[in-house]
């Protein structure tokens, strides 16, 4: 089709015209085709053009993560293993009465069997966790936080900012670096205090090391109100029962990273956590432990606004059987990640530029990611190529997420799934031709 360069097109005509570059719908084809037209009718196809492979860039697409960051927060964090989808799904129908039922029936007795907690329930992230937590526990009352947990995590997402919004009064108490027992029994003495909690919060990617204190879950369960301990990255149990042999024996970046069933043990009252990260399921917040705290969380009227979907809680339940049968690091990509030997890797690697004839085999380093074990590393491989590629890598068909360092590129095997090789291998092949 011709479209004269001087006269503005008509939205019809640049809208066909958008048709023949980009597979989208055609309402979004003319909404592109209007503007482009009202800002700049002189250059509208051009701008035409632009709007459409900027909207087409925003989409979210699968794509291939080559970071080396196996909880990529831009990325979706963990990956999630494959279902059939398409169906409708019993998330609050009793199967065996054919009557309405709970969508936190069956998660919570797998969550209750995996860390000895009384009941659970699951919100959509572990922010909302800690609202409702505060909110149906603490609304109008003190809660006690030592200074050094009192954090900012991503997104702006700060302590002393959900305890105002829940209607929860923060209480600091020790010092940034140095918090004792007798500082949390001084805030709970005081006649001016009327503490409902008192909270542990995992402080994600922030550390203070050298001369510091801090109390333990176990102290804290002495100080006779409810301790709800924010453990954050999801570990449900730290002596790791579900690598089943796939590694010699636990992780060591796993030895300081608090875990479910232990802090309960401990004397916690409730544990809240993400599903997306260490867990390695979709993402939601599980709050888990003494059963009459966690009915006043889910018979709260916030409970309403933060419940995830039905689809959630089937990826969730999913994850969780993973756990029971201790299939885990076939079935949950994240610890399929973790369980790669780093000569698998390399071997990995060297089949992928054999078959591309491209780039050169290299040791790397990976991150868990996402505030989980911070300041942890794996030991990894991938490959190198000369220059910065990443927008090459971006553009494929199957968008390939790379980094860089020193101008040039890699691509990092432990946080890709080996049945993506073979179009790591086709990209670089791909980028050698260009």
């Amino acid at each position: 089709m011709s479209i004269d360069p001087v006269r503005p097109p008509s939205v019809d005509a640049l809208a066909r015209e958008l048709a023949t570059s980009f597979a989208l719908p055609h309402v979004v084809l003319v909404d592109c085709a209007r503007r482009a037209i009202q800002s700049e009718p002189q250059n509208a196809t051009r701008r035409a053009h632009q709007l459409a492979d900027d909207f087409s860039q925003m989409l979210q697409v699968d794509v291939v993560n080559a970071t080396g960051v196996l909880l990529h927060s831009n990325l979706g964090r963990a990956p999630l293993p494959q279902f059939p989808a398409g169906r409708a799904t019993s998330v609050e129908f009793n199967m065996s009465i054919g009557e309405r039922g709970s969508r936190h029936q069956a998660v919570s007795q797998l969550v209750s069997l995996l860390t000895g907690a009384e009941a659970a329930i699951v919100v959509n992230n572990n922010a909302a966790a800690l609202v409702l937590v505060l909110t149906a526990l603490a609304q109008g009352r003190d809660v006690a936080v030592s200074r050094g947990e009192s954090v900012e995590i991503g997104g702006g997402f700060r302590i002393p900012d959900v305890m105002e919004q829940s209607g929860a009064r923060l209480i600091d108490v020790g010092t940034t670096n140095k918090t004792r027992y007798r500082d949390y029994e001084k805030a709970l003495q005081s006649k001016r205090n009327d503490i409902a909690l008192v909270m542990k919060i995992h402080p994600s990617n922030f550390s203070i090391e050298g001369f510091t204190e801090n109390v333990s879950i176990r102290e804290l369960s002495r100080c006779g109100v409810p301790v709800v301990a924010d453990i954050g990255s999801g570990l449900l149990d730290n002596t790791c029962p579900w690598l089943n042999g796939h590694l010699p024996s636990v992780p060591q970046w796993l030895s300081s990273e608090p875990a479910a069933k232990q802090a309960l043990h401990d004397g916690a009252s409730l544990v809240t956590f993400s599903g997306d990260k260490l867990l390695g399921g979709p993402q939601c917040g599980v709050i888990a432990g003494n059963k009459e705290l966690v009915d006043a969380c889910a018979s709260h009227p916030l409970m309403r606004a933060l419940r995830p979907s039905g689809h959630t809680m089937m990826w969730l339940q999913t994850v969780l059987l993973s756990y029971c049968a201790r299939t885990v690091c076939d079935d949950i990509p994240f610890w399929n990640m973790v369980s790669q030997s780093a000569e698998s890797l390399c071997t990995r690697a060297q089949n992928i530029v054999s078959a591309a004839k491209y780039g050169h085999v290299v040791p790397l380093t990976s991150l868990i990611g996402a505030g989980s074990a911070p300041g942890t590393s794996l030991e990894s491989y991938g490959v190198e190529v000369d220059g910065d590629c990443r927008e090459q890598l971006r553009s494929l068909a199957v968008p390939v997420i790379a980094r860089t360092h020193d101008g040039n590129t890699f691509l990092d095997l432990r946080s890709v799934h080996p049945s993506d090789d073979s179009l790591i291998a086709r990209a670089l092949e791909h980028i050698s031709q260009q």
